[in-house]
């Protein structure tokens, strides 16, 4: 997987940044709001995503049986889950 939890944080954070540029005024400012807004929107639904792969792989983990394979948007490759 080519993107990983970690890309979603730096791209939060230089939207933010973005923000945070005094000189942006009017429409400009409006649009980064805008592009803002659609960002955060996108990245609550990778997030939730995450979090459910993430709540699976916990209650297999509970339950005895062990992950099946590693979770590539947590950053995890297979030599991070035990065969």
């Amino acid at each position: 997987m080519k993107n990983k939890l970690t890309d979603l944080n730096d791209h939060l954070f230089a939207q933010l940044e973005r923000l945070g540029d005094e000189s942006l005024q009017g429409e400009a400012l409006q649009s980064e709001v805008e592009r803002s807004k659609a960002i955060t929107s996108v990245a609550a639904q990778i997030i939730g995503n995450a979090r459910l792969v993430l709540d699976a792989q916990k209650a297999m983990c509970e339950y005895g049986t062990k992950p099946i394979k590693p979770i590539p948007m947590l950053g995890q490759d297979y030599d991070d889950v035990d065969k």
